[in-house]
């Protein structure tokens, strides 16, 4: 009874000072990454004007120093800001996301369908016309050459490239 008491008055207090600085560095962690991003990828992120003069004054900066206080300020900037949609779509850029990662399975499956069933290519054909049969023939068919001979897969990886074009990610 005791200890369900003192949990209930746990949970009553502010965060400890151990916590917040953990959160603080957190922040000043996803605005580094937000600095490191091209102008084209920050345009695709919902941000306040003064966190993106921030990040775009930061790439002007060449003293550690200097870089330093003003990725401080950034951090700073981006207690401002919810952190969980810009969180989100920098893990889909890096491809952390589970839907990115469950396309990209898709892709592997069906590069292993192609190499193993010759219905395959017809089936993909069927539900994406505009696909090039011609050369997913022919690296299916390097792809068995480069096995059988021992090679670098090199055609087997580009089927993979090919199949990312083709398949639409969701």
């Amino acid at each position: 009874m005791r200890q369900q008491e003192s949990h209930d008055e746990e949970e009553d207090l502010p965060p400890s000072k151990t916590k917040i600085k953990q959160q603080m560095h957190d922040l000043q962690d996803i605005g580094e990454q937000l600095a490191a991003l091209s102008a084209d990828k920050l345009g695709e992120l919902d941000l306040p004007e003064r966190l993106r003069d921030a990040l775009s004054e930061v790439k002007r900066i060449h003293k550690f120093g200097a870089q330093k206080r003003q990725m401080q300020f950034i951090g700073r900037l981006m207690r401002e800001v919810d952190p969980a949609p810009i969180i989100a779509k920098l893990e889909t850029w890096s491809g952390k996301s589970r839907q990115h990662t469950a396309w990209l399975h898709q892709v592997e499956r069906w590069r292993d369908r192609l190499l193993e069933d010759e219905v395959a290519l017809t089936e993909l054909l069927a539900d994406h016309p505009d696909a090039d049969a011609q050369r997913l023939r022919a690296l299916i068919r390097n792809a068995h050459k480069e096995k059988e001979l021992g090679k670098p897969p090199k055609s087997y990886r580009e089927i993979f490239q090919v199949l990312r074009e083709i398949l639409p990610e969701s």
